[in-house]
């Protein structure tokens, strides 16, 4: 399995460098690993191979995960709804990125519970580029002013960016056009302190990369048991 996780990592880690040189040889590129696909073994084993930055979806599963792996110096990132009920549950997680923070409602309630615990929280304001109900996430159009009200209204949340799950689609134009206008939004909130533009996963994030992000989301082509 050690095998089979490197070869992967390595194929990951070498598209992701030769989408990111056709941008920029100075654009850099960081790779969160996400667990949902894996066990805490193969979690150890990426580390082992030099990987550090892992994403849960759940607060759950985000939680046992740190407990069972704390001997390791891991940098955990939240990447899926969270629930109000889960907002005292996370902060207690203390993640190193929250990346889904999808509404003005939860900024102002995740605020409030950090603001109570004499806390802070680095967040990504998700965005829904894709336009599409299935997915969480503020409107394009509304990106920038809900960024600058959240930046300006909940001082326990460290706004770091933006991010935005590609367009449900095999058109890879229509994937492209959702990239692109996230990080149009990206480039126009750096004057407010962005440095952060997740976008891609498994399936995308070649393309992504060269619309711009510098995260990426990588699950399944990491975790797989088949080679890339």
């Amino acid at each position: 399995m050690k095998e089979i996780l490197r070869k992967n990592l390595d194929s990951v880690i070498w598209n992701i460098e030769q989408a990111r040189i056709k941008l920029s040889e100075h654009h850099i590129v960081k790779l969160v690993a996400v667990g949902k696909y894996s066990d805490e073994k193969s979690i150890k084993t990426l580390y082992e191979l030099g990987q550090r930055a892992f994403g849960e979806n759940q607060v759950q599963q985000l939680s046992s995960r740190k407990e069972h792996l704390e001997a390791f110096p891991l940098e955990w990132h939240m990447i899926g709804n969270l629930q109000s009920n889960k907002i005292n549950k996370l902060i207690e997680l203390r993640p190193t990125l929250f990346q889904s923070l999808d509404s003005l409602k939860l900024a102002e309630a995740l605020n409030k519970k950090l603001e109570a615990k004499n806390k802070k929280m680095s967040v990504l304001l998700q965005i829904n580029s894709a336009n599409e109900e299935s997915k969480s996430g503020v409107k394009t159009q509304e990106a920038i002013d809900i960024y600058q009200q959240i930046k300006e209204n909940c001082p326990n949340l460290r706004l770091k960016g933006v991010m935005s799950i590609g367009a449900n689609t095999e058109d890879t134009k229509i994937v492209k056009t959702s990239f692109e206008e996230t990080h149009a939004i990206y480039d126009r909130l750096k004057k407010d302190g962005a440095s952060i533009c997740s976008m891609g996963m498994s399936g995308d994030y070649e393309l992504a990369i060269k619309c711009g992000s510098n995260l990426v989301r990588v699950g399944s082509k990491i975790f797989t048991n088949k080679f890339n």
